[in-house]
């Protein structure tokens, strides 16, 4: 679980945060209370600051990463999905980005929206509050509800009672 300092920027990381096993974190990184960044994920912030916000989940293989003059924010209660890609962009509340996911530079995924499993946001894309995108490129398929918000936050809740769990340093039981 490496956090790694480049120049005089180091990872910051609430006591409460948590990073497992094959993760690295390095740079200009901020993790608020209770994210959390899974199984052999990458989180670079050597071009500019990537911001983590609280009770966010980073599931396992995702690349977040940024180029100078495009930070990265995640906003609080986020779930982003196995080997997702977020490059240099926004995505603010309770949002969920789905598996395989791509958001590009300068790209904002407005709040209470879902990026579907494997779609392409591209680059300076503008999605709107409560939308659900699908595709390559990405394009809005309808407006969602407020309900959703409901259905994001418990996804957001799942890990970090998960994070939890897996944050505590256990010994191996012995085979017998």
């Amino acid at each position: 679980m490496p956090l790694y300092s480049l120049k005089e920027h180091s990872p910051c990381c609430h006591p409460s945060a948590v990073h497992l096993a094959g993760s690295v974190v390095a740079g200009r990184v901020t993790l608020a209370e209770e994210a959390s960044v899974w199984f052999n994920t990458v989180i670079r912030g050597d071009g500019d600051a990537v911001t983590i916000g609280a009770r966010t989940n980073i599931q396992d293989l995702c690349m977040l990463h940024v180029d100078p003059g495009c930070p990265l924010a995640v906003g609080e209660e986020v779930t982003v999905g196995h080997r997702a890609i977020l490059h240099g962009c926004t995505i603010e509340s309770r949002c969920l980005i789905g598996m395989g996911a791509v958001v590009m530079n300068g790209a904002r995924v407005g709040t209470g929206s879902i990026i579907a499993a494997g779609s392409v946001v591209l680059e300076q894309a503008v999605i709107p509050p409560f939308s659900l995108v699908a595709g390559m490129p990405g394009t809005v398929k309808k407006t969602l509800s407020e309900e959703v918000l409901d259905v994001i936050r418990a996804s957001a809740e799942i890990y970090v009672e998960k994070s939890r769990i897996y944050g505590q340093p256990r010994l191996f039981k012995p085979m017998e």
